[in-house]
């Protein structure tokens, strides 16, 4: 398995902690992500339930890096995840920077090196004998 495919399942790995809180410890969630605010059980089952979501594409990426379409999914994963989290953030006030800056970090290096990588995981085609 190449780097960038270590690199999703680990983010995959550390995202099923997400999912872990948003159904069992609420309080959890709120304190490692959305410190600002209060939370119901409803809200945690539903942000578990994303996470679980981004998790497994993760996951079929790093094991399908040659796979475009699931590629692009994963990669806009990343962009929604970072643009959902920087409103909660900006504009809502729900985040500490503290709680942000962990996600950017793991969000900002996989858009990187996804972005980064994006061609060099093709296929390889068997040479035609004319």
């Amino acid at each position: 398995m190449k780097a960038l495919g270590w690199w999703l399942m680990l983010v995959g790995s550390l995202r099923l902690a997400s999912v872990w809180f948003g159904f069992f410890d609420i309080w959890a969630l709120r304190r490692a992500v959305f410190s600002q605010t209060t939370m119901s059980e409803i809200h945690g089952r539903t942000f578990g339930v994303w996470t679980l979501l981004t998790c497994t594409m993760c996951f079929l990426c790093a094991l399908n890096l040659d796979n475009k379409p699931l590629y692009l999914a994963t990669f806009l994963s990343f962009i929604y995840a970072l643009g959902h989290f920087l409103t909660e953030y900006l504009i809502y006030h729900t985040m500490a920077i503290g709680n942000l800056a962990t996600v950017g970090v793991f969000a900002g290096t996989s858009i990187v090196w996804m972005l980064v990588q994006w061609n060099s995981h093709e296929p390889q085609t068997p040479l035609k004998k004319d």
